[in-house]
């Protein structure tokens, strides 16, 4: 049910991506008199399940949810129509207007999907306003992995700054490192200012060991969840307990415990908890990897987050502020993709079906239907032939050179063009396939 929750919103944010993206296409065509033959939601090789036409345009959606087009009357396109293109060009035909119409159609439907971006995250502002976590608020300081720990951090750091920026927000933190490659963290260690040098190589290595989250804030152990006829279940844990000693230790903080249950496998260990203000000990079986069959609540629940509401006119520029940023660093990734350990996290559907939560949440499909959108107007705009880029990249020759380019060069390009992306989709889903017998 879960799974089944997540692709509805999969498909449901892609639909309306698509439409709206080759409406991008179809509307200045249409303004500048260009027959549309074909308008679908997702292909529709062989068969439709629904087609109806009105006017000089069949509109339909296809079976086959990849995508979705517009078939123009006289283009190079994914149709690859040749026939038409032999025929001497009519005046409502794409290549029988100037070059500046035919640009604007091309990059119509890019610029719907940046401003429908930035539009989305500005009612997202306006109805739900932002919610950060302010680095001061993280009073009990980081939790690292051993990418952190090897980086010279500690479990207890509190971070000052980046790069000698002061860190507002925590939720940037693992942006900045991923993104902006910082050469310094200084963090107050026990009262201590210290600053930690940080690798070059930090992102790849987190890539590479597949870390979501590197560092997060540290959280004192308190049970969310109780496994079934686990040891926990057994011995009488419930959720809400705080777990604070093991084995006499006084122990406060979740990170302390995993280190201390690894050489407690398959053993009895005395657990102090505390429950509704009073403290208590139970004995609680240690199962053979090392866990005591519960799941700690995320440290991130119990800090004081702070929520920012705008209204209409406040909601505009932080909208076109959250489009900027998202879209910078969308830009910045490129870099970890051309690596080994980024092109291995390189995802189709099923990663992107995971994005969404496995319950309805409208904030947020919104945010990640804002998302996609900025992604699909950047890869659309890569000057690769069969993309909206690469039709633009001969448009900007033809107007630059004042000569039409070679229609069969035209034509093998596209073919080429089409071949890539195939390569990549099947790359791409691939790693998805391999992730999930991987896991």
């Amino acid at each position: 049910m879960n799974v089944l929750v997540q692709v509805c919103q999969l498909i449901l944010s892609l639909s309306i991506l698509i439409i709206l993206h080759e409406a991008g296409h179809f509307i200045p065509a249409r303004l500048f008199k260009i027959r549309v033959e074909k308008f679908y939601l997702f292909f529709d090789p062989w068969f439709s399940l629904f087609k109806h036409k009105k006017g000089d345009t069949e509109y339909g959606i296809g079976w086959l949810p990849l995508g979705g087009y517009v078939k123009i009357s006289g283009m190079v396109d994914e149709s690859m129509d040749k026939e038409q293109m032999k025929l001497p060009p009519q005046p409502w035909e794409f290549r029988a207007k100037p070059a500046w119409q035919r640009l604007i159609v091309m990059l119509g439907g890019v610029t719907v999907n940046v401003l429908l971006g930035f539009f989305i995250y500005m009612m997202i502002a306006m109805v739900w306003g932002e919610t950060t976590l302010p680095n001061a608020n993280v009073k009990y300081g980081i939790m690292c992995d051993e990418v952190a720990l090897k980086m010279g951090l500690m479990n207890g750091d509190k971070i000052i700054s980046v790069d000698g920026t002061k860190l507002e927000s925590f939720f940037d933190l693992n942006t900045k490192l991923m993104l902006d490659r910082p050469r310094t963290i200084e963090v107050d260690r026990g009262g201590e200012i210290k600053t930690i040098q940080v690798s070059g190589s930090y992102a790849d290595t987190v890539l590479a060991k597949e870390v979501k989250g590197s560092i997060s804030p540290r959280g004192l152990f308190a049970i969310g969840g109780i496994l079934k006829n686990s040891g926990a279940d057994k011995a009488g844990l419930k959720e809400g307990d705080f777990i604070v000693a093991l084995n006499g230790e006084k122990l406060l903080f979740y990170d302390q415990y995993h280190p201390r249950l690894e050489k407690l496998k398959n053993q009895v260990a005395r657990v102090g908890i505390i429950r509704s203000g009073k403290y208590q000990e139970l004995d609680v079986h240690v199962d053979t990897a090392g866990l005591l069959g519960v799941a700690a609540i995320n440290p991130v629940e119990m800090l004081q987050k702070e929520t920012t509401h705008y209204n209409f006119f406040q909601a505009i520029p932080k909208g076109i502020s959250l489009g900027v940023q998202t879209l910078e660093n969308y830009i910045k990734q490129f870099r970890l993709i051309f690596s080994k350990a980024g092109a291995k996290q390189i995802g189709g559907f099923g990663t992107f079906g995971k994005l969404f939560p496995t319950v309805w949440d409208w904030e947020a499909f919104w945010k990640l239907t804002a998302f996609i959108s900025i992604i699909l107007a950047v890869m659309n705009i890569l000057p690769i032939p069969a993309l909206d880029g690469g039709h633009v990249m001969f448009l900007l020759y033809e107007i630059i050179t004042r000569r039409k380019p070679n229609q069969k060069a035209m034509e093998y390009a596209q073919m080429a063009g089409m071949v890539v992306l195939l390569a990549l989709f099947l790359y791409a889903n691939g790693n998805d396939v391999f992730r999930h017998f991987k896991h």
